[in-house]
């Protein structure tokens, strides 16, 4: 670490009154003490011959101490030829030399005391300090800097931010210290800076190419630390906690205000942010000494918010799976917290347009207030203008509010329009994280008549006909995960699908993934496989899929068991294409009471009974049917003249491989061949 001009002068100042008296003289002195530092084992040898015009000094210290600035040295040397100067009757010393510590690089000192003023420059490359200290005010230095590296500086930061590490930058501008013996030392600057880098020791603080105008203030009474910042910072990136900045090139106005005791709490007695129409931040927090917080009161503005997500909030958009998130129009918010706890949220919002990038969902023209409180009853209400989700559209609604004893309630039912039917929220509680709990939300949810193949077109399913009907009394959010209490009903096909037991987790985060139980009733199969391109059988398909487990919208597990049941009025029959796509789909064959080119003859059969079965684990499907024995299992019980049953030979078969045969098997790539 280079070492700071200051320090050299106060070991100068302190021993070059004793050497000047000798041609040649050697001196020792154990301690020596000044308001800003203390040096230990002091040795000064001075060489000057008679009648030549300079002498040779050399300055060592063992152990140069800084206290509350944080800098240390050890067996620190200074070198150099002394000259005696006189200019009007007043004598001054002029020395000029390398000077080397154990902990840094060698630098080049020039110094120049005269008549109790001292002036001095330390250079190393394009980086130089200059320093001045009048005789009149001897408590006070002023340093002058110019390229200069923000580690040299770091020592100072270190005295108020003991974990923090300046890894690149370069500083400009005048910086003055006032040491005395009665008083906290003080420090002054107002600089330029390029480039700065820092981190923290655990990696929870960090910037990069950061630049700044800044004027600080700060002063180090005993054991503790205060300070003024004031300027703006240009371009970089930082990062505090999860929370990243990618300041802009034009010029952010800041200010903050912070005090510390020891290792104690950070009181940020004042915070002022000025970034344009993006973001305008003023109040006051409370850290504690891990740099949580422990208190906050913070009025946030932002009256174009196009450019939040990517300047302030991508760091928490990427943990909750919402990276891109677009933003329009204007948003501020007023935020009280304390002891951990969120007593008052303010939000207010101006026609604001948010957007997903994955295209999940999409809220147009939110509008209006939502108020919450953790103690005094408060009332909001909050309009969109509409919307989609997963690209199908939904219509305006108007969310009214109840907030108070922590937590935000809907006052009346908020219903809208839906894919031709109604989506209705009977109640709503909402609960902001505390202490350890997150986010806690709980609904009464209402489905009316919504239409399948509306549904179906926009998600790019089947041509699926029907109606989605149902309510669930409970729903469920904590802990980034979705529980659905009670079931939905779909009327498809003529019947009906059950839905149970549903829950999803990480609902817009990394892998969401869906559980749930389904119970089919009735399906009339004529229709079901008319959708789906799989042949033609007439019947009625009941069933159940049990256990399934879907990790981003992709099958890993489930039990589905399906069979028909005899309708009274309604055909059992199965065509030679059906016949084919199980045949293909399940490694199976058929077995008839013909010979096989007579089967050719006719278009279907009937059939008794069919039935088959999937237990998915580990990628392996384990198939099964109306009956299994050994590695057989029989999908089609036939009926009738001529009499056909199709039996499997593969119980394990690969579900990726199953997939590719269901999916060819419905566009029809799978012709039927019969020998």
């Amino acid at each position: 670490m280079p070492l700071p001009v200051p320090w050299i002068v106060t070991l100068f100042v302190a021993c070059v009154p004793v050497a000047v008296q000798a041609q040649s003289m050697q001196a020792r002195i154990e301690r020596v003490e000044t308001a800003a530092a203390t040096l230990r084992d002091v040795r000064l040898t001075l060489d000057w011959p008679s009648a030549a015009p300079e002498g040779r000094l050399r300055l060592q210290a063992d152990d140069v101490d800084t206290g509350a600035l944080g800098w240390r040295f050890r067996r620190l040397e200074w070198t150099c030829p002394l000259r005696r100067e006189t200019r009007e009757a007043v004598v001054r010393w002029r020395c000029e030399g390398p000077v080397r510590s154990e902990d840094g690089a060698e630098l080049h000192l020039s110094l120049l005391i005269d008549g109790g003023s001292v002036d001095a420059t330390l250079a190393a490359g394009p980086a130089q300090v200059a320093l001045s200290r009048p005789a009149s005010a001897p408590e006070t230095t002023r340093i002058d800097l110019r390229r200069v590296p923000a580690a040299w500086v770091e020592a100072l930061v270190r005295a108020g931010w003991p974990s923090a590490r300046l890894t690149a930058g370069a500083l400009d501008g005048p910086v003055r210290i006032t040491a005395s013996t009665d008083a906290p030392l003080r420090v002054e600057a107002d600089l330029d800076v390029d480039g700065l880098a820092l981190e923290t020791e655990d990696g929870s603080i960090a910037a990069d190419g950061v630049g700044a105008d800044v004027r600080v203030a700060l002063a180090l009474p005993d054991d503790a630390v205060e300070a003024h910042i004031d300027g703006s910072l240009r371009g970089g990136d930082v990062l505090i906690g999860t929370a990243y900045i990618d300041l802009p090139d034009a010029p952010v106005a800041m200010g903050l205000d912070i005090a510390r005791a020891g290792d104690g709490e950070w009181n940020l007695q004042r915070l002022h942010w000025h970034d344009g129409d993006a973001l305008r931040v003023s109040g006051n927090a409370r850290l504690t000494s891990d740099l949580g917080i422990g208190a906050l009161d913070l009025t946030l503005r932002s009256a174009d918010a196009s450019a939040l997500p990517e300047r302030y909030l991508s760091g928490w958009l990427g943990m909750s799976g919402l990276a891109g998130l677009s933003l329009t129009g204007g948003v501020g918010a007023a935020i009280l917290l304390d002891a951990g706890t969120l007593r008052r949220i303010e939000l207010d919002l101006a026609q604001l347009d948010v957007g997903d990038a994955a295209g999940r969902f999409r809220f147009d023209g939110l509008d209006g207030e939502v108020r919450y409180s953790a103690s005094t009853p408060v009332r909001s209400a909050v309009t969109w203008q509409g919307g989609a989700l997963y690209g199908m559209p939904f219509e305006a609604a108007e969310w009214r509010l109840d907030s108070g004893q922590g937590a935000l309630r809907l006052r009346e039912p908020a219903v809208f329009a839906f894919l031709g039917g109604r989506v209705g929220f009977e109640t709503l509680q909402v609960q902001p994280p505390t202490g350890a709990a997150g986010l806690q939300m709980q609904t009464a949810l209402r489905l009316d008549a919504l239409d399948v193949g509306m549904m179906a077109a926009a998600l790019d399913w089947p041509a699926f006909a029907g109606t989605l009907s149902g309510r669930i009394p409970t729903v469920r959010y904590a802990d980034n995960r979705i529980d659905f209490e009670g079931g939905l009903t779909m009327d498809l096909f003529d019947g009906s699908v059950e839905v149970s037991s549903l829950s999803i987790e990480r609902p817009f985060g990394v892998l969401p993934t869906v559980t749930s139980d389904l119970a089919l009733r009735g399906l009339d199969l004529h229709a079901l496989t008319g959708v789906f391109g799989f042949g033609s059988i007439e019947g009625r398909l009941h069933g159940r899929i049990d256990g399934l487990r879907l990790v981003d919208w992709n099958a890993t597990a489930f039990d589905a068991e399906l069979h028909t049941e005899r309708t009274p009025g309604v055909r059992q029959r199965i065509s030679q294409r059906a016949v084919q796509d199980i045949s293909s789909v399940g490694d199976a064959s058929f077995v008839s009471t013909l010979q096989g080119r007579a089967i050719a003859l006719f278009d279907d059969f009937g059939y008794r009974d069919i039935g088959i079965s999937c237990r998915l684990r580990n990628g392996v499907c384990r198939m099964g049917g109306l009956r299994s024995q050994g590695n057989t299992f029989t999908i089609v019980d036939g009926a009738g003249l001529p009499r056909l049953d199709v039996v499997g030979f593969n119980r394990d078969v690969d579900w990726p491989v199953l997939i590719e045969r269901l999916a060819a098997a419905a566009g029809g790539d799978v012709a039927p061949v019969i020998d």
